[in-house]
């Protein structure tokens, strides 16, 4: 045990959070293991959903500095090539849907007007230039 007061209160902090990523790397296994069970059922969505919680885990992981990038990179690649091998495609990344239309009932709004650029003022000289010359040859 230790004697000095920073060294006891480290040593309760490393304890608690110890114990808090245990709980982030046993959720990393379970749902690991969900992905397997899901691929050998060859039920796609069943794939499809645990593939996604296990991505979204990893993400949650590296935020919190749990796992290194690289890691998380080469385990969600895995996880992704396991699926595929189930006949499940992967969720794409959504993308940005086109502004709807507005109500029949709303009015546009008027542009906001640009107001005129003020004309910039400088009080500081720039330095001279260098006048230069133009050595002549000896010959």
């Amino acid at each position: 045990m230790p004697v000095i007061k920073s060294a006891a209160k480290r040593m309760r902090q490393e304890a608690t959070r110890r114990a808090r990523n245990r709980v982030y790397k046993d959720e990393l296994r379970t749902f690991t293991k969900q992905l397997d069970e899901a691929v050998e059922s060859k039920d796609s969505k069943k794939t499809t959903e645990s593939l996604r919680k296990l991505q979204s885990h990893i993400d949650k992981m590296v935020k919190k500095n749990l796992l290194h990038a690289n890691t998380a990179a080469r385990k969600k690649a895995n996880a992704v090539r396991l699926a595929k091998t189930s006949g499940t495609k992967p969720a794409a990344k959504k993308k940005a849907t086109a502004k709807k239309a507005p109500a029949k009932g709303a009015t546009k709004k008027a542009p906001a007007k640009k107001k005129p650029a003020a004309k910039k003022t400088t009080t500081a000289k720039s330095p001279a230039k260098k006048k230069t010359t133009a050595k002549k040859s000896s010959k």
